[in-house]
């Protein structure tokens, strides 16, 4: 790591950190003070906290390639999705403290073992002790790309705070409608703070950009999870995403809702979604032009044969390490 690369972010360190005494990292903007104990809507505090870090093969192919994609999985969230798939860590807070030099150690431990990148899930929150790890890992000789993978509901002034840091941005566009966002993730004004980080995090990185062995190097991937009755409303998603972004833009367009956590207390979140609402979508996005991007094979999604439905009460989180 030369000394340029050091100073920014080292700057950028410092001033993320400046905003943890009165915590303004996300569209919450709780204003607390997390360096003296204070806890706001996510419930987390200085220290990072984890769930687990492990070579993950269950993501998009450019993400998971061969070697798996090195996830390290963070406890708390700045959503709480009534049907979080991950609300083990998310919202019931499984996990354990570490310092930045020993997630630094884990990060190169996954260079190591032949992982693509550095895949970090629902980073938010943590941006100050992440970025320290980063660059005591980097100062280490790793040198893969770094995943932000989120929920979607990031300040646009934070994600611009992290060009220069962030090679590969793969957020949800979870919802089109914020009532949406307010009744199901509990949080406000989603659709303008999510659209707002996304448009910044393709002017940061364009499109999705491979390698010669199909792997992700840069750009920007998005997901978008069909939910029963459109709850999602992804065709206005779609249309946004081509007129204030890029039809270049790679989609994952995700089939494999289930309900988990809480769902079944929302009478329309008790259902998986139909062929044909899935269907739907994928014609629709099509009809617009999109080219670049992954489906999944919706009738194979069985969720009480799904190797990659996260159990993080196991050491093994999906059943994939299992049973292989």
């Amino acid at each position: 790591m030369n000394n340029l690369i050091k100073m920014a972010i080292k700057e950028k360190i410092n001033r993320l950190n400046k905003i943890l005494s009165q915590c303004t990292l996300c569209p919450h903007k709780c204003r607390v003070n997390r360096i003296s104990g204070e806890k706001g809507f996510c419930g987390a505090g200085k220290d990072l906290i984890i769930s687990t870090a492990m070579p993950h093969h269950g993501e998009e192919p450019p993400i998971s390639g061969t070697g798996g994609s090195g996830t390290i999985f963070f406890s708390h969230c700045n959503m709480r999705c009534c049907y979080c798939q991950n609300y083990q860590i998310s919202q019931q807070h499984d996990g354990y403290i570490l310092s930045p030099e020993a997630l630094a150690d884990k990060m190169v431990m996954l260079r190591d073992c032949g992982v693509h990148n550095i895949n970090l899930v629902s980073p938010t929150i943590w941006l100050p002790g992440i970025l320290e790890s980063l660059k005591i890992a980097m100062e280490s000789g790793m040198d893969l790309p770094i995943v932000y993978n989120t929920g979607g509901y990031e300040d646009p002034a934070i994600i611009k705070m992290l060009e220069g840091t962030i090679d590969i941005y793969m957020p949800d566009m979870r919802y089109s409608d914020s009532r949406m966002g307010k009744k199901y993730s509990a949080v406000d004004y989603y659709v303008r703070y999510n659209r707002e980080s996304i448009i910044e995090m393709f002017r940061q990185t364009g499109p999705l950009k491979l390698d010669e062995g199909g792997n992700a190097r840069k750009g920007l991937l998005i997901r978008l999870l069909v939910m029963p009755g459109d709850i999602s409303g992804i065709k206005d998603t779609l249309d946004f995403i081509k007129e204030k972004i890029s039809l270049r833009v790679y989609l994952s367009i995700m089939a494999q809702y289930h309900p988990a956590h809480n769902a079944r207390d929302y009478p329309g979140l008790t259902r998986r979604i139909t062929a044909g609402e899935y269907r739907d979508v994928l014609e629709y996005a099509a009809s617009l032009g999109f080219k670049h991007g992954w489906t999944q094979d919706h009738e194979g999604l069985d969720p009480d044969k799904d190797y990659f439905i996260p159990d993080f009460d196991d050491k093994d989180v999906f059943r994939y390490y299992r049973d292989r």
